[in-house]
């Protein structure tokens, strides 16, 4: 009898413990890593993603955590922050620029890492296609073609016609840069525009680029996407008004810190639909199979109160174009 008992007491324990495990699993509350450059120079792009995860269900702190590891500008702290998120074993890493992204795939190969505005995720490794990525990493684009950089250019010549003489401001650690220099050599031929090449690393390079521009005599500048320009953006709109230059970017924050015009991808478009990602990994989707997306929605934001600072009458036929006007 009692080794009849004890043979029952197997038998339930072998068929509960599979359903005991399926519950355990069912209450797990998922735990996203949000690896970041400057939680404080983007909390509208943060707002974004949080937005986008609540239209899908998801409230942070009731059914998931989120943890934040933010660089505070310091980028060379991505490694270790990476790390720190790999070995608290998060369910997927949430990265939020180029930096962040090598940082995260060097730190692990099996948990799923979802990219948001890489210029060039193929050329830079990230994924081996934007169709079939492989490997643990997918997510968001910021790149669609170096055409959209002579766009830019056009924009500006159109909004300012007598100039002649533009200055590209550059980071030489950014790889999709020299991409957009030689499509920018190409617009300006067609455009009859001479063009100044400056670089800048860091902010501490910022003046020596602006004195080169003065000593030039440039008529207006367009400042290339970069996370590090981005940063600092409300330090490179001063230093464009106090040079009297009119300055195109490629993303509206620029316009809103005081730039002339943006033309390119919506970063909060971007930010929010990264949510998607995230939602398919959480119910099991692999990274390997799901397409990397580029940008679909574009905005051409102008800053009339910069225009005005500067002297500038915006044509109409470009300010009907805009998107948004900023008074």
């Amino acid at each position: 009898m009692r080794l009849i008992g004890l043979a029952v007491i197997l038998t339930v324990s072998l068929i509960l413990a599979p359903l005991a495990a399926e519950a355990q699993q069912a209450g797990k509350v998922p735990r996203i890593g949000y690896l970041q450059g400057s939680l404080a120079a983007n909390p509208q792009l943060q707002a974004g993603f949080l937005q986008g995860l609540r239209d899908l269900g998801y409230v942070e702190g009731r059914n998931v955590v989120i943890e934040y590891r933010d660089t505070e500008g310091q980028y060379d702290r991505f490694p270790a922050l990476a790390a720190d998120l790999v070995a608290r074993k998060v369910d997927v890493i949430m990265v939020t620029n180029t930096p962040g992204a090598l940082a995260a795939k060097n730190a692990t190969e099996t948990i799923p890492i979802v990219m948001i505005s890489v210029g060039d995720p193929v050329g830079q490794g990230f994924i081996a296609s934007l169709a079939r990525p492989g490997g643990n990493v997918t997510g968001l684009s910021f790149s669609v073609g170096p055409e959209i950089f002579g766009k830019q250019l056009e924009l500006l010549k159109e909004t300012v016609p007598k100039i002649h003489r533009v200055a590209i401001v550059s980071n030489p650690g950014n790889p999709s840069h020299s991409l957009a220099i030689r499509e920018l050599n190409v617009a300006a031929r067609s455009l009859g525009v001479q063009l100044q090449l400056l670089e800048a690393r860091g902010p501490n390079e910022f003046d020596s680029a602006f004195a080169a521009m003065a000593k030039e005599r440039v008529g207006a500048l367009l400042v290339l996407t970069d996370g590090m320009f981005y940063l600092h953006r409300t330090r490179l709109a001063d230093l464009a008004a106090r040079s009297r230059l009119p300055a195109a970017h490629g993303t509206r924050e620029m316009v809103e810190a005081g730039g002339l015009m943006s033309y390119g991808p919506s970063l909060r478009d971007l930010f929010r639909r990264a949510a998607t990602y995230v939602d398919k990994i959480l119910k099991g989707a692999k990274p390997a199979d799901l397409p990397v997306e580029q940008p679909t929605k574009f905005e051409f934001i102008i800053n009339l109160k910069t225009a005005k600072a500067l002297g500038l009458t915006i044509p109409p036929s470009v300010l009907g174009r805009a998107d948004e006007v900023i008074q």
